[in-house]
């Protein structure tokens, strides 16, 4: 039970990753915050983890909206005591090549990838410091660190996603709290599911480990991340990508 009497917060948990986040943190004994804007999933998969014999609630949240994080940070402090590792896993795309991009659709990227991310973090940083102690995981991706054709946006919030985690390393790290970020690859989603099988071959064909990832490979990291067993890793981008940015 790596993660026995610990309190986290999952963002975008009803789907994808971070579903798997949730039951993986909830199998290691930690109580889990499942943090989703779509309650329908954010329902199930607290059904999921009851069924299961774990211990969770859901709370229906926009990230980019501050007023609604802090609800969620309060509601979990309410409800738990404490708040131990927050993971900041929602995003959203919306792909355009540049010259076609609506200013729409990068604000709306902008204000969850990465405006989300700095509200959730700074809502948690107040119990962190008063505790001396806590986990913050960012996700941001190999098109952040790489870039990526039609995905200027979402390069851009990813990119700056290592940025935060840096700076809030060299902040927070004095005070107990180390916070790192996940890079995943190409992970079978429902948002890669979208993607022709002709363009899903020609990646396969690219990564050394000739798969996609799974949700599961990106729940591990950020549980390596989110246990004891990380504790002098502090500032760091893990690469969960089958090498493929080698």
């Amino acid at each position: 039970m790596r993660l026995q009497d610990k309190v986290a917060i999952v963002t975008g948990g009803g789907n994808g990753i971070g579903r798997e986040t949730v039951l993986t943190f909830t199998r290691e004994g930690a109580k889990v915050v499942i943090a989703d804007f779509d309650e329908q999933a954010g329902t199930s998969v607290l059904q999921e983890v009851e069924e299961r014999g774990g211990t969770a609630i859901f709370q229906k949240v926009n990230v980019a909206d501050q007023e609604s994080v802090t609800q969620l940070v309060e509601k979990t402090i309410e409800t738990f005591g404490t708040v131990s590792i927050l993971v900041n896993n929602a995003g959203i795309t919306a792909d355009a090549m540049t010259h076609k991009m609506t200013p729409e659709s990068w604000q709306r990227v902008i204000d969850v990838n990465l405006t989300g991310v700095f509200y959730c973090t700074q809502a948690v940083l107040g119990k962190m410091v008063e505790e001396g102690k806590g986990k913050i995981i960012n996700t941001s991706s190999v098109s952040g660190v790489y870039g990526n054709v039609g995905q200027a946006n979402y390069a851009a919030t990813k990119a700056g996603v290592v940025g935060m985690t840096k700076t809030w390393a060299k902040e927070y790290g004095g005070k107990g709290i180390n916070v790192n970020a996940v890079a995943p690859g190409f992970i079978e989603t429902a948002m890669v599911a979208k993607v022709p099988e002709k363009v899903i071959d020609k990646m396969k064909a690219i990564i050394p480990l000739k798969r996609l990832g799974s949700p599961s490979d990106i729940a591990n990291a950020y549980l390596y991340l989110a246990s004891d067993e990380s504790n002098y890793v502090n500032g760091t981008v893990l690469h969960v990508d089958g090498g493929i940015m080698m």
